[in-house]
């Protein structure tokens, strides 16, 4: 079967270039200031984590996230900026689809309630899954081109 344009290859190069520029895109629009000075998305979180169902949510979060809030805006902030520069450039490819597919699957745990962006983070999650197990890092990415994970 012939596919228009593209062979099914380039296509999952597509898929995970998209989802790349995705990940920039939710680094571009954070106002880092915010998000370095005061931790403004960890006190969102905070809220979020304190109304959970889940007590091994509000647990993980008092205990990893809520004593360090500038520390895990900064890794939240340079994973997502990592994250779509990797996808998009194709370089160190299969850490960065496994690295979003956690960062997404820990979204969607902790934002449960919230399903204003659970479409988002699913589709996300399924493209990082399917572009892992397709090895969507053989067409157009520098780790091709450098003989990585070949």
């Amino acid at each position: 079967m012939h596919t228009i344009w593209l062979t099914g290859a380039e296509w999952l190069a597509v898929l995970r270039i998209g989802l790349g520029l995705w990940w920039l895109e939710s680094w571009r629009h954070k106002d880092k200031k915010a998000w370095f000075e005061r931790g403004s998305g960890i006190e969102w979180a905070a809220g979020v984590a304190s109304r959970h169902r889940l007590p091994a949510v509000r647990k993980g979060f008092d205990r990893v996230v809520a004593p360090r809030p500038r520390v895990m805006a900064h890794i939240v902030v340079h994973a997502e900026l990592a994250l779509g520069l990797g996808l998009t450039a194709g370089f160190l490819t299969p850490v960065a689809l496994a690295g979003g597919l956690l960062l997404n699957v820990l979204y969607f745990v902790l934002m449960i309630h919230d399903w204003a962006e659970q479409g988002q983070n699913a589709m996300m999650a399924l493209i990082s899954a399917v572009a892992l197990f397709a090895m969507s890092w053989q067409t157009w990415s520098a780790d091709s081109a450098l003989g990585l994970f070949a």
